[in-house]
């Protein structure tokens, strides 16, 4: 069954800043008291809590064994909504943190097949560190536009040729087919990166053993309509209230409205902020955290963008 973690909000202090790549900033963020900070497993992330409550989600990239230092790394998204833009050229001093989360845990296997794309190497760097460490064998494919706007490939270089770095502009397109020729018994792939990336690697392990692909998204998958065009009854168990949503606004509205105080974050069923537990009806999942398996138990669900397959849902809110 999946466990609902509480979230956790502390503040900390930018502790450096150092240019990684071509518009990529990786951020050191230690306690202003000079505490031990919470601890983390790989595939982890927090929220940078900026201006106005704004709220951006970046992967822990650091050692987790160094308790007194987080490390992010940012890149400079032009035509986004502004968070990483700030984060460029204004963050300075304390900035507030929730997290961490992960619902990108680096599970036991065999042996390991990494796969990255630009940023995405961010929860995979401290992915590759710990199979090292564990002496689990691994590769890793890390493509991107350039070199010079791949992040951390000094890192990289220690483990020479377990890390083929493919820039676009020298090789083309990643050669999955060569990387993942056919389903390897007791291999887990995992895949993070741009959404063209993630679904040619989803392709590639349609014949892999369930569970065998692990994918983290930065931006929404594309979903199908919802299976119940018309409103449905939510149930909320722990306030003692009913709310009924209607086509075209999300359980997250509707129960926010109706004073019910939930954390959220993206609101596009990315980061996990708002995950929800289940305890009666069927969800609707729309989100793009949860794996098959995880979706399969419907025991939680992302409520900012997970709608019901049933008139009747009771949530633990």
């Amino acid at each position: 069954m999946t466990v609902v973690a509480a979230e956790r909000e502390l503040e900390t202090v930018v502790a450096g800043r150092v240019h990684v790549a071509d518009g990529v900033v990786a951020l050191t963020l230690r306690s202003p008291t000079g505490h031990e900070l919470p601890s983390w497993e790989p595939g982890a992330h927090i929220d940078l809590i900026l201006q106005g409550g704004l709220a951006r989600q970046y992967s822990l990239c650091g050692d987790p064994a160094d308790r007194r230092a987080w490390r992010v790394a940012v890149l400079r998204e032009p035509d986004g909504r502004g968070g990483s833009r700030y984060v460029h050229d204004e963050l300075s001093g304390g900035v507030r943190i929730r997290g961490p989360r992960n619902h990108f845990p680096l599970l036991p296997a065999e042996r390991y097949a990494f796969v990255a794309g630009g940023i995405g190497i961010t929860p995979i760097l401290p992915m590759v560190a710990r199979a090292e460490a564990d002496g689990v064998p691994w590769r890793l494919l890390y493509g991107g536009r350039t070199r010079s706007s791949m992040a951390f490939l000094g890192e990289l270089a220690q483990y020479g040729d377990k890390v083929l770095v493919a820039p676009q502009d020298e090789t083309g397109l990643l050669d999955l087919a060569s990387w993942l020729p056919a389903p390897e018994e007791g291999t887990r792939v995992y895949c993070c990166g741009p959404e063209p990336l993630l679904a040619a690697v989803e392709d590639r392990c349609a014949q892999w053993a369930a569970g065998a692909l692990q994918t983290e998204r930065f931006t929404a998958r594309a979903v199908a309509s919802p299976v119940l065009a018309e409103g449905f009854e939510v149930v909320l168990s722990a306030s003692g209230q009913t709310v009924t949503v209607p086509p075209g606004r999300s359980i997250l509205e509707v129960v926010e409205a109706a004073g019910v105080p939930v954390l959220s974050s993206c609101q596009e069923g990315t980061c996990g902020t708002c995950e929800t537990a289940v305890l009666e009806g069927v969800p609707d999942h729309r989100d793009s955290v949860l794996s098959g398996e995880e979706r399969a138990a419907g025991d939680v669900m992302m409520i900012c963008v997970s709608r019901s397959c049933t008139d009747r849902i009771v949530l633990d809110l």
